[in-house]
């Protein structure tokens, strides 16, 4: 799993059968720091989190089963949680 921040939404009208009816949205990795630390990740969305929040991204068999489909998805990257806030030798950070 993974920090990242939802950057932006994205739209697939033609796309494998068992995908129907994801939403999906572009997530940034970050470090602790906040900074980006990799490429852009698409990650299915089934808890509703929205564009500028803090979410926990999911791969494999964990992201599959938190979308619900098990192994019938051709999918495996899924956001898992929305974060509120986290603390690091003993400093916090609110992600409000």
């Amino acid at each position: 799993m993974l920090l990242a921040k939802v950057i932006g939404n994205l739209w697939a009208t033609k796309k494998q059968s068992s995908l129907q009816g994801l939403r999906f949205l572009i997530v940034q990795p970050i470090n602790r720091h906040f900074n980006s630390t990799s490429d852009l990740i698409v990650a299915a969305d089934p808890i509703g989190a929205g564009v500028g929040e803090y979410v926990i991204v999911a791969f494999g068999r964990a992201a599959r089963t938190t979308i619900g489909r098990g192994h019938e998805i051709a999918y495996q990257t899924a956001i898992v949680g929305i974060v509120d806030k986290f603390t690091i030798e003993d400093k916090e950070y609110a992600l409000d």
